[in-house]
């Protein structure tokens, strides 16, 4: 037996040998104490050089690769590899955690980093997308992530001179990133000409925006902000790999094994090279620098580390070295002194002093190195190698003896014989040989038994025998030297072996798990003396075995710290120490070994803190053979609380359902029913699975759960009070300190906890996100602001919350098996206890992690399995009741006494002032002393001391007591069996409550006349109710069997029982007694009913699919239905007893004829006509609307129709009970459903007189009392939910502007494509054709003698010198989005100035002067805007953009907050709503911030903005919400309006709880799509809605309609916080007394309407806001206008085009005008000074391009349809018109000399018109043969030439007017041009961009000056070039601000002004040309 229970013996890690130098960067410090830390393999080591003494931090799980020091150096951050690697932030002091951060990265964490104060930690993945991680470590909160970047990152670092900068590098790049909310934004360092692009592997900050960078050539690259202005050339001669900051400058140290020290503006001070020092060696790498003061640390890529001195720089002292890379695989320990000798692949073999903690001996080899072993007498070590060689050294000199190669293949064991003669060698060939070594290590034998690899060798202590493993796990014996195999038995048995290091035998069977045939177990070794084996395994362990150990699966004691395969493992010679090597980890480890006597004095070392603890729970065990578990523990451990069908994914499937079934709901459905009914009172209460559930409140009520209730119980009134706030059953309870606030947790895929008051019963908090399948364990801290959950999932996680925020603080795998409790510390909130099965762990929080210890039972007691727990009187004494009766008491985490309590389990304690009280399976409740010394009193729980005014009986003595809890001079105690039992502490018991024990409820039956009813389970037991204001249990009797159904006899005076075993009995309904019982079938008894009137007949229904009916009076069967073929499931009477209706498991519908039994065929319209004296049926046309949408996964199992035949109630399988109007026909109907059962409602009945219904759960055992609230008795107080599955047909409207924004769809700026088809080879991927001189091959001298190239283009500003532009300045921006948005004008500073926005820029316009600032800083297009209206925030807006997927990068969506007068951004948040943000809005106090997406779920996200962290996210609505708003005065409740759609929401902790708005109180109010909100006082909601209606709610309750508020629809309503008047505005068509905005009183009664004098036909609003006297409105067609309350005088702020693109652009000649032309069928003339729109012309026709005459005088403009047209400035008459083409013009120009017209086409052609032959506009010729659709024309300056852009990306030159093509390029050189605007041509080869496969530069236009040139393309950037640009992919400056397509561009005159126009966002920008000065 003794190897069922683990050795007592301990390991204790006392030094290691090595560093890790390879593949880590950066990871060795000096600490504040100067102590150094680095890590090796899977530890943190500490390392004292004064003392020479290591301290070990082992948190971590696998190896560490990286490491961070925090400001104050005391603190360390490590980050590990793996699948789920975490960070520990720990103290290098205590080696204790402090904080863990998990859960977010994957693979591994290659660099951390602490900024300036140490508060924030950045962390870098091993991921595929590298993620950049910012965490609040403390808090261990993730703040900010985003993507890094697509290749490796090497080194990171907080910027230490400004806030919230970082900076990182890696492979081929460096990345600067700011960090605003919880958005990471990077930008790429530019390397530009200065230095090369490599990569970066180390960098550190310095002032003055200034980073230096190491590179992989050796450089040091220096930046400014993100440029790199200098490299230091040759700093080292190869990578740098580390750089370390100091306060005298920086260290370098690279790969050429060079140390730099530099001063603090990087001039060199000193170079220490390694290479050249004694100790330095050729190929030594510098991997890490650290230099404090005078002192500086290395660490080098071979494992060592060295300090040097400065003063000292050429004598480094080494104190640390080990293996170098390659595996690590021989170990051998010397016979007599404390000496270790390992060999490795780096060809090195050293000895190791294991006293001195010091290497003594190191020699060089020429072939990597697999095993060693030493000579008895301690002189000569045999070496293997991997070549198949081996050699002998002296020990003492290291010289050779002999070196011998008889195998080719790896030499993987050797051993001498203990007698010193002879030395067996074991290779990788599976050979065995033996040398003499007296012999100069002659050959002597050879065993050759193995098949496979030989991997362990054993000599016996004669030396006469050898033992053998192989790779294919066989143990082999052979007679020595001559290496016969040995196979008898007999004689194996009889052998002693002189060590044992073999891993196949009996003595070590143990090793092995139960039922594995792995092997891999490396090494084992046997310590005879303190029997035990130590074994190394691939999994980085090593354990502890007593020895021998026999039988499989033994226990032990396991040790982490390796990282991955532990290759070997040795006792010391004098058994001391175990000695064990790594091999990927290359480095030694030595634990001193402690013996089982010397344990006491070492309790000290007791359980090693970390989070994979040593003895973990696989060796669980200390004593394994525990007692059986009591029986009702087993039970409850074998509980599920998996659903096939979870509630949350109810939508879903209800979703996918729909599709199906949409065809089926063409008919009209039924209303749902105008009852309702209200819970009033519930028999049950859970105590058969859960404990510690049952308290009283502050006022004393006493509230517990049951189902999916939390109840409140007042005991004066026997009233009950209910939260039903949860959708499935509750597992736990638990009650504030200051008893007002409960918490209760739930079964779920995604478990919720609420925290909720007992007074308002209203949800204060709700807690999800971190369990599965359930929360089965719940406690408050003492300050109540803490709670901690357990979870249900395999894991049994557990999580401690901030619950009032709803944070989650910290979580942790609880165990592999069930927890059953878990209680915070009263005195420490960072402190707890779980207790289970066989489990007890004490807690504490490190940051995001928890830390559990074990509790150490010693030698007291044996691992039992905790029920219960209790902290005692101190925080360090905690107390526990197990399943044997006994407590438990600890201090700390050890065990100090245990105490026998009860008999049976120990299920409850509670602590007192002065002592505790307990509960247990024996029914005694025992009250104690404060240290459990003596029991002070018991009160056995027992019928006989029930008091009289128990509300029921006590089904047996003794119950098994569950829960105990103490106040009000009582003592409150729940039992298994379902009772509340109140205990006085004088001795009398009350029943307070009760319901069914254990097992499922089936059999209801109300009385024929009295307010009774009768129940009957498969507990056993049939009772009868009063429903009646005494709520007690009158009757109970006990049956030989559980049953399924009962009935009362039609006078009340018998009760018939189906029992199930197949009998029935009908008993006394008074006393209960039998009169008579029958047993004719064999399976259950499913349904049982009397006959109407006398009840003469009784139907017996059972599941072997027969009905019996009885003669009552004869108590004889007289018939038997046959026919059903499934089971039966419900049976009704007709009302005159003559027919029964009949229900089967296979959903039939029969008709049988009493009392024969013979079956009948009825037709489904005379079944309307029966009149049924009962309906408890689920099938047939009557009720064919019950069942739900989803009904493949759900039953309904219940039914019964009110004596009036108006109401239906049902319960199904997933816990409703639901009304429906009777008959439901057609499927679907509409009703009214409650959720407080939790699972399967079995029976639904109402009483005799339909005041109430009666309603069973199955597994829930509770009886749920509702009582039926008429339609005239609904105080309006509603509380039902009023749902159908299916969402009605009936349309919400329609109108097309809604539509049309339903159904946009937004790209962003990078997904962007061409806005013309294109065809063809892009610009600068074409083949440049050869010049004629190229061809002739004449080469020209570089001074040419002929004639000057002429200018490219004629320059206008002559008289001036050429200046270039270099840079543009947004100066307006003609544009507002109203298409598609809405709310998004508002006034700000008092009415002077209003926000608005277009493409991606904000827009602050100032009223008065018509001035405009910009927020530029979105990256794709604005969709929504909001202001702050606290007082706090003032000038704070927050704008939301489209995005892409929501993975955190820059590309996501987001939303950004920032000041409108500074322009300052406040935060950034990045967040999941792909797609994009449509709707914002700040709560009341301005904190919150409220965001809505345009993803699929249309999510709604809370924000606590400045912070930038996200508080709540939920779906929203599956069709698009258009709006949600906080309500002015709440931070907690909002609504959100959409498609056929408006919910209230309400914000409890994290949770989002909404509900739908409720129409049922209005008649004929249909759902329609609802597009804007507003609120007044007392809880009224107004929407406006798609036809014009205004809807007004109170709370979520439709009250009124304001019909046809405007005669189309409400798009915009505004609430004005001062005096709560409401501003609408629709679409409506302006007429006398109608106007698009209206201004009404605070209810909405009363209105005054204004008219929009905009001129146009319809005005359509999408914006209202209002401020002093004045109303602003944005409309549909982009004007802002401003309307004044008192004279109702409109004033246009804002014009703009109303349709895009704007496709055409010309400036004016000589003054600051300009033209554009669009798709809206209006050219505009805008004047740049007064900042405004001067006139605009309506065509009628959509135009596409315009252009003025060189004098100014004419303007031209051609339109979609072919047509052009020739206006007069002066009169804007015509002057004339023409159409030669069907499609769309796209250019048009008049020659400079003012005489022609060039007209370009789609067509692929350009007219000439001669303008000298007037207005006539004949056509003179044509170009012909253009490949493509023109884009693009110039004229040259003589008017002789014009040139031609097409689609094709061609440029073409043709002569004026002839249009004959030209060809020859040396002409086409010569020309001057007059002006240039294509896209095409050599010239401007440089504006094609790489990044344009799929989109276009789309226009360029350059300066009158002739040396810029500006563009615009498909992304909406403009960008700046100088021309000409002929190189590829020239140098330019961008600039951001419109939607994706810029479509056409120019210069105004003297390039003041550049104009550019845009496609999506129909704006116009105007920027200022910013020259450089001369």
């Amino acid at each position: 037996m003794a190897a069922r229970s683990a050795p007592s013996c301990h390991l204790r890690l006392e030094w290691v040998y090595g560093y890790r130098g390879h593949q880590c960067r950066n990871n060795l410090y000096y600490t504040a104490a100067k102590e150094i830390v680095y890590f090796v393999a899977g530890v943190g080591v500490v390392y004292s050089p004064r003392e020479h003494r290591q301290k070990f931090y082992r948190g971590h799980s696998d190896d560490i690769i990286s490491l961070a020091l925090h400001p104050e150096r005391v603190l360390v951050a490590t980050g590990q590899v793996g699948k789920e690697p975490y960070i520990c932030v720990w103290d290098s002091y205590t080696v204790q955690t402090v904080s863990v951060l998990k859960d977010v990265h994957t693979h591994g964490i290659a660099c951390l980093a602490f900024d300036l104060d140490g508060q924030r930690l950045v962390s870098v993945g091993l991921d595929s997308k590298n993620a950049v991680c910012v965490w609040d470590w403390k808090r261990g909160r993730m703040l900010s992530m985003a993507p890094g970047h697509t290749d490796r990152i090497f080194d990171i670092s907080w910027d230490l001179y400004q806030p919230n900068k970082l900076v990182s590098c890696g492979v081929k790049h460096i990345k600067f990133w700011s960090l605003c909310g919880n958005a990471l934004t990077p930008k790429r360092g530019v390397f530009g000409k200065t230095g090369d692009l490599q990569t970066i592997l180390c960098l550190a900050c310095a002032r003055d925006e200034l980073t230096y960078s190491g590179a992989l050539n050796g450089d040091i690259y220096v930046w400014k902000g993100i440029n790199l202005i200098r490299t230091i050339q040759g700093a080292h001669t190869a990578g740098i790999f580390s750089m370390n900051a100091c306060e005298e400058g920086f260290a370098t140290g690279g790969r050429d094994g060079c140390i730099r020290l530099w001063d603090l503006t990087f001039k060199p001070i000193t170079v220490i090279d390694l290479r050249e020092t004694e100790q330095g060696y050729k190929g030594l790498s510098v991997r890490s620098v650290c230099w404090r003061g005078d002192h500086i640390l290395v660490g080098t890529q071979d494992s060592e580390i060295f300090e040097i001195v400065v003063h000292e720089r050429n004598k480094p002292f080494l104190i640390m070295q080990g293996h170098c890379e390659g595996e690590l695989w021989a170990l051998a320990v010397h016979p007599t002194k404390p000496l270790a000798v390992t060999g490795s692949d780096d060809r090195s073999v050293r000895i190791w002093s294991l006293v001195d903690h010091a290497l003594i001996a190191r020699c060089n080899m020429e072939e990597p190195i697999r095993c060693a072993a030493v000579n008895v007498d301690g002189i000569h070590l045999a070496l293997g190698m991997k070549d198949g060689s081996f050699t002998v050294l002296r020990v003492r000199d290291m010289t050779e003896v002999v070196h011998i190669k008889d195998r080719k293949e790896a030499i993987h064991e050797l051993k001498y014989s203990p007698d010193g003669t002879y030395l067996a060698v074991g290779c990788n060939d599976s050979s065995v040989d033996i040398y003499g070594v007296a012999q100069r290590y002659k050959k002597v034998g050879e065993c050759a038994g193995s098949l496979s690899f030989i991997t362990h060798l054993d000599w016996s202590s004669d030396s006469r025998y050898l033992q053998t493993n192989d790779g294919s796990g066989r143990r082999l014996l052979y007679r020595m030297p001559g290496g016969k195999e040995v196979t008898s038995k007999e004689e194996i048995k009889a052998v002693h072996w002189a060590s044992w290091t073999c891993v196949s035998g009996l003595e070590v069977n143990g090793i092995w798990p139960k039922y594995s045939d792995t092997n891999d177990i490396n090494s084992v070794d046997g310590n005879y003396v303190g029997q035990v084996l130590v074994t190394a395994d691939d999994y980085g362990v090593v354990k502890l075995f007593r020895y021998p150990c026999l039988r499989k699966g033994a226990k032990f004691r396991k040790y982490i710290g390796h990282s991955a395969h532990v290759t070997n493992v040795r006792w010391s010679h004098d058994y001391q120490w175990v000695i064990s090597i790594g091999g990927a980890d290359h480095s030694v480890f030595q634990w001193k070994f402690i013996p089982e006597r010397k344990l006491k004095d070492a309790l000290h070392i007791a359980p090693q803190e970390s989070l994979a603890e040593s003895n973990s729970d696989e060796s669980d065990s200390d004593l394994s053979d525990v007692p059986e578990l009591d029986s009702e523990i087993e039970q409850e451990t074998q509980l599920t609380y998996h659903r096939q069908v979870y509630k949350e994914d109810l939508p879903q499937l209800k979703e996918q359902c729909k599709e199906k079934q949409k065809s089926a709901t063409s008919k009209r459905r039924e209303r749902a029913p105008g009852n309702s009914i209200r819970l009033h009172f519930i028999h049950g209460y859970r105590g058969y699975d859960c404990r510690s559930n049952l308290f009283y409140t502050q006022i004393g009520e006493i509230v517990y759960h049951v189902a999916a209730v939390g109840v409140i119980y007042n005991r004066q009134q026997n009233t009950q009070r209910f939260y039903l706030g949860h959708d499935d059953d509750i597992l736990c309870l638990a009650i504030h300190p200051l008893k007002d606030y409960v918490a209760t947790g739930q079964v779920g895929r995604d478990p919720s906890i609420h925290v909720w008051d007992t007074e308002t019963v209203k949800p204060l908090s709700i807690l999800k996100g971190y369990h599965q399948y359930g929360v089965c364990a719940v406690d408050f801290s003492a300050d109540g602001k803490r709670l901690a959950s357990v979870g249900i999932d395999d894991s049994h996680t557990v999580v401690l919350w901030d619950w009032k925020k709803g944070e989650k603080l910290s979580v942790a795998r609880g165990s592999k098996d069930k927890i059953f409790v878990v209680k915070m510390n009263p005195y420490v909130p960072d402190k707890l206890i779980t207790a289970g099965i066989k489990h007890m762990k004490f807690w504490r929080r490190a940051g995001g992690g928890l830390i559990g210890r074990k509790g150490y039972i010693g030698t007291l007691g044996k691992n039992d399995t905790m029920m219960c727990a209790v902290y005692g009187w101190t925080e360090e004494m905690a107390f526990s009741g197990t399943s044997t009766g006994d407590v438990c008491i600890w201090r700390d985490i050890f065990l100090v006494k245990t105490v026998k309590a009860h008999d049976g389990p120990v299920f409850s304690m509670h602590a007192l002032e002065k002592g505790f009280v307990t509960g247990g399976k024996d029914g005694v409740v025992a009250l104690w002393d404060d240290s459990f010394e003596r029991c002070l009193k018991t009160y056995a729980i027992k019928r006989a001391d029930l008091a009289p005014g128990s509300k029921g009986l006590l089904l047996e003595d003794n119950p098994s007591i569950r829960a105990i809890s103490l106040g009000h001079g009582h003592i409150l105690v729940g039992t298994k069996n379902g009772e509340i039992l109140e205990v006085d502490k004088s001795g009398p018991i009350t029943l307070l409550v009760q319901g069914h024990m254990e097992g499922e409820v089936w059999g209801l039956a109300t009385h024929p006349y009295l307010p009774i009813c009768a129940t009957v389970s498969d507990d056993k037991t049939l009772r009868i109710w009063d429903l009646s204001p005494s709520h007690c249990m009158l009757a109970v009797r006990k049956l030989k069997k559980g049953g399924r159904c009962c009935c009362f006899s039609p006078d009340g005076k018998a009760l018939a029982v189906g029992l199930n075993d197949g009998s029935f009995l009908m008993a006394n309904a008074d006393t209960l007694e039998d009169l008579v019982s029958f047993h004719h079938r064999k399976d259950i008894i499913s349904d049982i009913q009397f006959s109407p009137g006398s009840g003469k007949y009784l139907a017996v229904a059972s599941h072997d699919n027969f009905i019996d009916i009885y003669n009552v009076v004869s108590s004889k069967r007289v018939g038997i239905c046959k026919g059903a073929t499934s089971y039966i499931t419900h049976i009704d009477w007709d009302s005159r007893g003559k027919l029964l209706q009949v229900n089967t498991g296979a959903k039939e519908q029969l008709f049988f004829e009493a009392p024969r039994g013979k079956k009948q065929t009825i037709p489904s319209v005379e079944v309307e006509k029966i009149s049924w004296a009962s309906w408890t049926s689920v099938l047939g046309l009557c009720c064919e609307g019950i069942w739900p949408v989803i009904g493949e996964v759900t039953d309904v199992t219940a039914s019964c129709l009110t004596s009036d035949k108006m109401v239906l109630a049902t319960g199904d399988d997933l816990g409703f009970v639901k009304l429906f109007r009777y008959p439901a026909k057609g499927k679907f109907a509409k009703f009214k459903k409650y959720v407080a059962h939790s699972t399967h409602v079995t029976n639904v009945r109402w009483t005799y007189d339909d005041s109430m219904l009666v309603t069973l759960g199955g597994a829930d055992m509770s009886l749920m009392v509702w009582t039926n609230e008429m339609e005239s008795y609904r105080e309006k107080k509603s509380c039902d939910s009023e749902e159908s599955d299916i969402d009605s047909e009936e349309d919400g409207g329609y109108d097309s502007d809604v539509t049309r924004e339903n159904e946009i769809s937004y790209t962003i700026r990078a997904l962007s494509t061409n806005i013309r088809p294109m065809l063809g080879v892009k610009p600068h991927l074409q083949q440049k054709e050869p010049s004629v001189d190229e061809r002739q091959g004449v080469v020209r001298p570089p001074v040419s003698r002929a004639p000057p190239q002429p200018e490219k283009l004629q320059s206008n500003n002559v008289g001036k010198k050429k200046r270039p532009i270099e840079d543009l300045v947004l100066e307006l921006a003609f544009g507002y989005r109203g298409r598609d948005c809405r709310n998004n004008v508002h006034y700000l500073n008092d009415g002077d100035d209003i926000i608005y926005h277009t493409a991606s820029v904000g827009i602050l316009h100032n009223v008065a002067t018509g001035t405009q600032s910009f927020y530029q800083e979105h990256n794709d297009d604005i969709l929504c805007l909001t202001v702050n209206q606290h007082p706090k925030f003032i000038n704070i807006v927050a704008t939301g953009q489209v995005g892409d997927s929501a993975d955190m990068s820059a590309t996501a969506p987001s939303v950004h907050i920032w000041d409108a007068v500074n322009k300052q951004t406040l935060s950034i948040l990045r967040c999941s709503h792909s797609k994009g943000v449509c709707s914002v809005s700040f709560s009341a106090t301005g904190k919150l911030l409220l965001s809505v997406g345009l993803d699929p779920e249309h999510t709604i996200t809370i924000w606590r903005w400045q912070e930038g962290t996200r508080i709540a996210c939920r779906a929203g609505h599956n069709q698009r919400i258009f709006v949600a708003e906080f309500r002015p005065d709440s931070d907690t409740q909002f609504v959100s309006v959409g498609i056929k759609h408006v919910k209230f929401w309400t914000l409890a902790g994290r949770a989002l709880l909404s509900k739908k708005g409720l129409l049922s109180t209005l008649e004929d109010a249909r759902m329609q799509t609802m597009l804007a909100v507003a609120f007044g006082a007392n809880n009224l909601t107004f929407t406006g809605t798609i036809s014009g209606d205004v809807c007004v709610w109170k709370d979520h309750i439709l009250c009124r309609v304001v019909a046809r508020a405007h005669n189309g629809p409400v798009f915009a309503m505004y609430t004005t916080l001062r005096d709560g008047l409401i501003v609408t505005g629709g679409k409506e068509r302006p007429s006398k007394e109608g106007g698009a905005v209206k201004l009404w009183d605070q209810e909405l009664r009363r209105c005054r309407a204004f008219r929009l004098e905009t001129g146009q036909g319809t005005d359509c609003v999408r914006s209202v806001c209002r401020g002093k006297g004045k109303i602003l409105v944005g409309t549909r067609n982009a004007e802002i206008i401003e309307v004044g309350e008192k004279n109702a005088a409109c004033n246009i702020l804002v014009n703009g085009h109303v349709d895009g693109p704007i496709w055409g652009l010309a400036t004016h000649p000589s003054r600051d005008f300009f033209l554009s032309a669009a798709e809206d069928g209006t050219v505009r003339l805008w004047d740049i000074a007064d900042k405004k729109m001067l006139n605009k012309v309506n065509l009628g026709h959509a135009a596409r391009t315009v252009c003025y005459s060189p004098e100014g005088d004419m303007v031209a403009i051609g339109m979609k349809n072919g047509e052009f047209i020739i206006l007069l400035v002066s009169s804007l008459k015509i002057w004339g018109k023409k159409r030669d083409r069907r499609c769309a013009i796209h250019d048009i120009r008049f020659s400079p000399d003012s005489r022609y017209l060039a007209v370009g086409s789609s067509e692929n052609s350009v007219d000439f018109y001669d303008l000298t032959l007037g207005p006539t506009l004949n056509r003179i010729s044509y170009c012909k043969d253009i490949p493509s659709f023109v884009i693009q024309m110039d004229f040259s300056a003589d008017s002789r030439h014009l040139q031609v852009s097409s689609g094709c990306y061609k440029r073409h030159v043709y002569e004026v007017p002839s249009g004959k093509h030209l060809v020859d390029h040396a002409a086409i050189d010569r020309i001057t041009w007059a002006t240039w605007t294509s896209i095409m041509g050599d010239e401007v080869m440089g504006i094609w961009s790489r990044h344009a496969e799929k989109a276009d530069v789309t226009c360029a236009c350059v300066s009158h000056s002739g040396i810029s040139l500006v563009t615009g393309d498909d992304f909406g950037m403009v960008k700046l070039y100088d021309f000409p640009c002929p190189e590829k992919f020239a140098k330019h400056k961008r600039f951001l601000g419109h939607s994706p397509h810029v479509t056409n561009i120019r210069f105004t005159s003297g390039d003041r002004h550049v104009v550019s126009a845009g496609g999506d966002d129909c704006s116009l920008f105007v920027w200022k040309c910013v020259h450089m000065p001369h």
